[in-house]
């Protein structure tokens, strides 16, 4: 199981937005300078997170994006499922299994319980505590951050 671009981009889109949008949005092009990532990449990881209601544009078009909830309330997988990735560590534990024997297999429960885990230890982390880290490690002054907690 590997982590793909798009998942880690949409998660620094998301905590540069929960660290930077104060009262007028942060423009998506101000998110691909200040995370290095190119503005072409960055409009489908956009969409995705609108799509999933996890940002909205503060006053429509041609604004900045803004949290549709608070970083307090949004974890990793959801960010993560957003990008459209069920996050599943073999087929046979997703939605759709393809697997012949799938009621015959041993090794199931082992995947389903190890799915799980990580499903859990995704869910257990806030974006909240991920822009506070990013805070810390970017020693951005307390009055040049909004937080939505």
């Amino acid at each position: 199981m590997k982590i793909n671009t798009k998942i880690r981009y949409g998660l620094r889109t998301m905590i540069e937005i929960a660290a930077n949008s104060e009262n007028c949005g942060i423009f998506q092009k101000d998110i691909a300078k200040k995370q290095e990532i190119s503005e072409k990449y960055l409009d489908p990881i956009i969409s995705s997170l609108k799509k999933a209601e996890l940002i909205v544009n503060f006053k429509g078009k041609k604004s900045g994006y803004i949290l549709n909830k608070s970083a307090s309330e949004i974890n990793v997988l959801m960010i993560i499922r957003a990008m459209g990735d069920n996050f599943d560590v073999v087929e046979c534990v997703g939605p759709n299994p393809l697997c012949a024997k799938i009621n015959a297999c041993p090794c199931r429960p082992m995947w389903n319980g190890l799915n799980n885990v990580i499903a859990n230890y995704l869910k257990s982390w806030f974006l909240s505590e991920l822009v506070t880290k990013y805070k810390e490690t970017n020693k951005i002054p307390e009055d040049q951050m909004m937080f939505f907690i």
